[in-house]
């Protein structure tokens, strides 16, 4: 019996799944997916459970239920590609063909006390300890928000709704928000935040973190909380692989998504070192390919000679319930629209997910 091992119930392997469940798994293989938690989380939408507008059951979804998947939980401490083997706490399983889905991790920069002194939205129970230690600060409390990118402004916007009694700091690197996409965009977030009492920091760097400061450009500021949206990196476990990756500790693939020294291996999502900045409709895309790659190699056809392009159609955010921005096929979108097409594409994935 031949085992593929899908390693995280990110976007990228849901849709591998879905892709070759129930159908296109041939006779004589299994499939295990391995993770540290028993549901699939809705990574873009922790924001919301940090905040306090959203609950556990509203960011995560079952697996799904068939009869050919084995599952494992666990946290994944080794992967050794010469021998096939994956070690899951205690336990071992070994594989014929492998995804890494693992996904990522906050990067600090090497900036100091970030890693100790700042909270996080990478994973749920990261994102549900925040907002445990949110809920417990007093009226009149001080939020630091290090980065302005889709995260840090989502976060801002419904923590403004959850939490109308606490300042809250958005710190942006750049000069104006989102400064790599048109001004309209930026213009619109802009004046949200400005209408509903969040300060925006713009040209900031955040050398260092200290309990109750955050220090910016060498000043410190008083704070009574600081989250941290300020970039991120493949977990450690697929750093520290022996492996071609790039300068962001991303993995460098053939056109096929898999490793060149191991083309028994996959890498989707986050991990990956594609042409695009990583997000699930990246990952979802990739997923389809790569399911695609292994129904081809199963049934003995021939692999294209070039692979189609991965094309994002763009992002939605949310500012608040009723406000959002898009950028979609090179249009901006504001307003209420923005907010449903959000809700719309999140209650599609869902609903297209059991």
């Amino acid at each position: 019996m031949k085992n593929i091992v899908l390693l995280g119930g990110g976007y990228g392997n849901m849709r591998i799944m879905s892709r070759i469940l129930p159908n296109a798994l041939p006779e004589g293989y299994r499939l295990t997916l391995i993770d540290r938690m028993p549901f699939h989380g809705l990574k873009p939408e922790f924001y919301a459970l940090a905040a306090g507008t959203k609950s556990d059951k509203d960011v995560r979804m079952s697996f799904p239920n068939d009869a050919n998947i084995n599952t494992v939980y666990g946290e994944i401490n080794d992967i050794n590609l010469d021998e096939q083997i994956i070690s899951v706490g205690n336990s071992k399983v070994d594989y014929d063909e492998l995804v890494i889905g693992l996904g990522c991790e906050d990067k600090y920069h090497n900036v100091p006390g970030a890693d100790t002194h700042t909270h996080s939205i990478q994973t749920l129970s990261k994102a549900r300890d925040t907002f445990h230690s949110i809920s417990e600060l007093p009226k009149g409390a001080k939020v630091a928000i290090v980065g302005a990118g889709l995260s840090g402004i989502e976060l801002a916007s419904e923590l403004r709704e959850s939490r109308a009694d606490l300042e809250i700091l958005l710190y942006d690197r750049g000069p104006r928000i989102l400064r790599n996409f048109p001004e309209k965009l930026s213009n619109y977030i802009s004046k949200w935040f400005s209408k509903h009492d969040v300060t925006v920091v713009p040209n900031s760097v955040i050398d260092k973190v200290e309990p109750g400061q955050i220090f910016n450009n060498g000043v410190p500021e008083n704070v009574d909380l600081v989250v941290w949206t300020a970039g991120i990196q493949p977990v450690e476990v697929v750093r520290n692989l022996p492996i071609d990756i790039n300068n962001n500790g991303r993995v460098i693939l053939n056109q096929y998504h898999q490793i060149p020294t191991y083309p028994n291996v996959y890498v989707v999502g986050d991990c990956a070192d594609l042409p695009h900045a990583p997000s699930a409709q990246l990952a979802e895309l990739q997923g389809e390919q790569i399911a695609d790659v292994m129904k081809k190699q199963w049934n003995n056809e021939p692999l294209p000679e070039k692979m189609p392009e991965l094309k994002v159609q763009g992002f939605l955010g949310s500012l608040g319930d009723k406000q959002g921005f898009a950028y979609i096929m090179d249009r901006t979108v504001t307003g209420r629209l923005a907010s449903i097409l959000k809700s719309g594409v999140l209650w599609l994935y869902k609903y297209h997910n059991g």
